[in-house]
């Protein structure tokens, strides 16, 4: 240590560990703690070194506002107490807002349609994510709403659509279909099924009418191909 690190700690010791016969009434020890640390720690008990509040501009514009002064939208002060006790008795509060609204938000939710996409088996742990890139989009025009999404065990060439009108009671033509890319992008008749294989990386609504997709050639060699289509939705 140089000879300024020595006089740095020698002056925070002199500073803040001093004998303070005013604490000595106090459970605990006889000095003064460092000031910052006593606002992390994570206990209920009161500050040794409050803060000095006097003087300060908000406190005193709430002192003279006798609306806001018993305003149940301000949450409360306690200079007494550190940053952990504060952040409990605010986590406190925002979870009993958050209680009704869950409840209520809750009860308006059922469910409109059921479809078994695939069957796992009894082990989950051994099963591998078969269901995929869950894209959402509402069409206001139409009140219809789209989800994209993929399968992964063996129609990793296909991406489907679901579609449902917002209205719940109203049905929609084709609810659900897959649109295949397999070997679409092939420049000739000549060219294998197989040399020539696209899966989907990835899909987003462009707009109301056209889908944006990123395909990846299937084929495990190197620099494989990586294709950006827009498709029409119908």
């Amino acid at each position: 240590m140089t000879q300024k690190d020595i006089t740095f700690v020698a002056d925070f010791l002199t500073e803040h560990f001093n004998e303070a016969p005013e604490l000595y009434n106090r459970k605990g020890k006889y000095f003064n703690v460092e000031r910052v640390g006593q606002y992390l720690k994570d206990e209920d008990d009161d500050l040794v070194s409050p803060p000095n509040t006097e003087g300060n501009q908000w406190f005193d514009f709430l002192k003279n506002s006798t609306h806001l002064k018993e305003s149940p939208l301000l949450f409360p002060y306690y200079p007494e107490k550190s940053l952990h006790f504060v952040k409990r008795q605010m986590e406190g509060v925002i979870d009993q807002c958050l209680q009704k609204p869950a409840v209520v938000i809750g009860k308006s939710v059922h469910q409109a349609v059921c479809m078994c996409l695939y069957k796992t088996s009894q082990s989950e742990d051994s099963m591998p994510q078969l269901f995929k890139l869950p894209f959402l989009w509402n069409d206001k025009t139409s009140n219809i709403h789209y989800v994209l999404f993929t399968m992964l065990e063996n129609s990793i060439s296909k991406i489907y659509i679901l579609r449902r009108h917002t209205d719940t009671s109203r049905s929609v033509s084709n609810g659900i279909l897959a649109v295949e890319f397999g070997n679409f992008l092939n420049n000739s008749i000549n060219e294998s099924s197989d040399s020539r294989c696209y899966s989907c990386l990835d899909a987003h609504f462009y707009d109301d009418e056209t889908v944006t997709v990123v395909l990846k050639e299937s084929v495990e060699q190197e620099g494989k191909e990586r294709v950006l289509a827009q498709l029409p939705l119908s």
